[in-house]
């Protein structure tokens, strides 16, 4: 977990495929430890877009991008006091996600990726680097990143 300023905790969940049904659960060990930004891996849910997990006081937003075969797919929750904040979702694939979220005067860009296996063409995985690679390189040097 990594703290930024005092203002925000960010960290990794881990594969959301293991909890898949449980999401409830997880909102509630990610309330437990205070997170504010967690990203997940093999969410394994289809198409993409974002809704509301937990109670009423523990909720978090969850920004996801699946693929139509349900498998890969990537998240990333957002504790709802901050929920507002996010003012930008750029879904690029099923294992690439960023988040751009306004902390006072400055920008914290949230990545999430989800590299592709040993086992995926060396094109496949060639092709994910170089996009992550260009998306790192257009972001401001005033601005914040975060990988998870």
């Amino acid at each position: 977990m990594m703290t930024l300023p005092g203002l925000i905790n960010c960290g990794r969940a881990g594969p959301l495929g293991l909890v898949r049904g449980r999401s409830g659960e997880l909102v509630e060990a990610l309330a437990e430890r205070r997170m504010d930004v967690a990203c997940v891996q093999e969410t394994r849910w289809r198409g993409s877009g974002c809704r509301f997990f937990g109670a009423i006081g523990k909720r978090y937003k969850l920004f996801w991008m699946g693929s139509k075969a349900k498998t890969d797919g990537i998240g990333i929750f957002v504790a709802e006091k901050w929920a507002d904040s996010v003012i930008s979702v750029e879904r690029h694939s099923e294992r690439l996600l960023v988040l751009t979220v306004v902390l006072g005067d400055c920008l914290l860009n949230v990545f999430t990726v989800y590299a592709p296996h040993s086992g995926k063409p060396d094109k496949e995985k060639e092709s994910f680097w170089d996009d992550v690679f260009h998306l790192v390189s257009s972001i401001l040097q005033n601005e914040m990143v975060v990988f998870a």
